[in-house]
């Protein structure tokens, strides 16, 4: 069985989803500079508000509140819903160290001991 809304009443009712996604979410982009609040996101991509967002392409950082958890290579998918959706082209997860260029030995030592005396 399908409910058909009016115009008004459904719109009213993207609105009032659309202000629960925005409250409930803490994912953001930064498009050089620029914040972009994220409505919700899924495994090959994301959305945020159709009236606020242009429609971005290209290199984007997304962040959890203050944590950076991926540098995004998107492009703008579809708007449906008040929503404007993007898709992922590549997701790079944000390493806060160093790649190593060596293997480290599970046993190896976290620090030498030296008696103070020069060899």
């Amino acid at each position: 069985m399908e409910i058909f809304f009016s115009k008004e009443v459904q719109a009213g009712l993207d609105a009032a989803r659309r202000d629960s996604l925005r409250k409930a979410s803490r994912l953001r982009i930064d498009v050089n500079g620029v914040i972009y609040p994220v409505l919700r996101m899924w495994k090959t991509g994301f959305a945020v508000e159709a009236e606020d967002a242009p429609k971005l392409r290209g290199l984007v950082d997304l962040y959890d509140g203050a944590n950076h958890l991926f540098q995004c290579l998107i492009v703008a998918s579809e708007e449906e819903a008040g929503e404007m959706r993007y898709e992922f082209k590549r997701a790079t997860a944000v390493a806060y160290a160093a790649a190593l260029d060596f293997e480290k030995a599970a046993d190896a030592p976290v620090g030498l001991i030296s008696d103070g005396r020069a060899g």
